[in-house]
């Protein structure tokens, strides 16, 4: 049976060591409500495809963002690996580098390990494997989103040249827009995770990522489910199957 990798990265609101925060735990919760992808984690899931999920909060350490600052864009945000700044810009956390190497080594290599593993049991089992990187965002632009164009799609669809197959971005367009959802390729997100040592060189590995905007399954400003919660999960579903069947 086809089996896709479902790549959950910013659903947890788990925050494991708090050493280094410089913020009441108010602002924490703030800033956690704002940036968590919301039930991701459920709405993706299933009983077929091979779920890697993050366990701990992004603004403790983003799985999705390079090890190494000098190669993350985000990093000059204070938004690299190891998050310093609240989204409007203040100082949230000091890392020191003990810090960082014990972040590093004991939560953001051992996501990518079990990541690495899934990959590997793909190749080996059918010599190919399938990435769908999974996530949501607001409806309106966060101030260290990259893309603050407003009027933001339903669905993001995040393509890479190298590893996304231009019938799957094509498919999975008109699956969406066919069920009347508006979509934006590329936009507001580009890119979809690929571990380094595949990355640019592996044709056999292939992503996608899907970016769902929060205003169609949770209540205005909250993270509370909406009415039309359980109709984006089937919608979701519907569409891991679709994957499934072409890739």
């Amino acid at each position: 049976m086809k089996q896709l990798i479902l790549h959950i990265p910013h659903s947890s609101k788990a925050i494991p060591n708090t050493d280094g925060y410089r913020v009441s735990q108010q602002i924490l919760e703030s800033e956690i409500l704002n940036l968590t992808d919301w039930f991701t984690d459920d709405l993706f899931q299933n009983k077929i495809d091979n779920a890697i999920v993050a366990p701990f909060s992004r603004i403790f350490c983003d799985v999705e963002r390079f090890s190494e600052d000098e190669k993350e864009v985000m990093s000059k945000f204070g938004m690299g690996v190891l998050y310093t700044t609240l989204d409007n810009g203040s100082l949230m956390r000091e890392v020191t580098s003990d810090l960082r190497k014990k972040i590093l080594t004991e939560y953001y290599w051992i996501h990518h390990d079990k990541l690495q593993e899934a990959i590997d049991a793909r190749l080996t089992d059918q010599n190919k494997c399938f990435i769908v990187d999974c996530h949501s965002f607001p409806k309106i632009p966060l101030e260290r989103t990259l893309d603050k164009k407003p009027n933001r799609p339903d669905i993001n669809l995040g393509t890479d040249s190298f590893h996304t197959p231009k019938h799957i971005v094509i498919l999975s367009e008109k699956f969406f827009t066919k069920r009347g959802f508006s979509v934006g390729i590329d936009w507001p997100y580009t890119g979809s995770m690929v571990p380094t040592k595949h990355y640019q060189k592996d044709k056999r590995v292939s992503s996608i990522l899907i970016e769902i905007n929060r205003r169609l399954y949770l209540e205005e400003g909250t993270n509370k489910k909406s009415q039309t919660y359980h109709e984006i999960k089937l919608l979701i579903q519907d569409y891991l199957s679709m994957i499934r069947s072409v890739c």
